[in-house]
């Protein structure tokens, strides 16, 4: 039987680490850290790091032929989801345009344009 294979890190590429670190922190309530020498956020055994790339473009959500494609995104459980979009709005994320989560999930954009949705426990 193979050794079992776990999660370490989530790395977030984008434009300004420092800052795209603050608003996780602030919209998660995880603990702000370091490692390998970037800003991270973790809460239990779950750490996503931010790294800042030089030249880093946005992706377009939804997609769009020819322009970046996201690659991935988050699905946050909340209780209370209308509670927890206003609080994401107000902490710098943007509603994104399209929306298909009817009452279920609301999909947002971060500071750096990655797409997130906050899904109803």
């Amino acid at each position: 039987m193979a050794a079992e294979v776990v999660l370490g890190n989530v790395m977030v590429d984008c434009g300004d680490e420092q800052s795209l670190r603050e608003f996780y922190a602030s919209l998660l309530g995880w603990e702000r850290c370091e490692l390998y020498g970037h800003p991270a956020v973790r809460s239990g055994g779950v750490v996503f790091l931010f790294q800042q790339l030089e030249g880093y473009t946005r992706p377009i959500w939804p997609e769009e032929e020819g322009k970046q494609q996201k690659q991935m995104h988050f699905d946050f459980q909340v209780e209370d989801l209308p509670q927890a979009v206003e609080r994401a709005l107000s902490l710098g994320a943007v509603k994104a345009g399209a929306q298909f989560g009817g009452e279920d999930f609301v999909t947002l954009l971060d500071p750096s344009g990655h797409p997130f949705c906050l899904c109803r426990k």
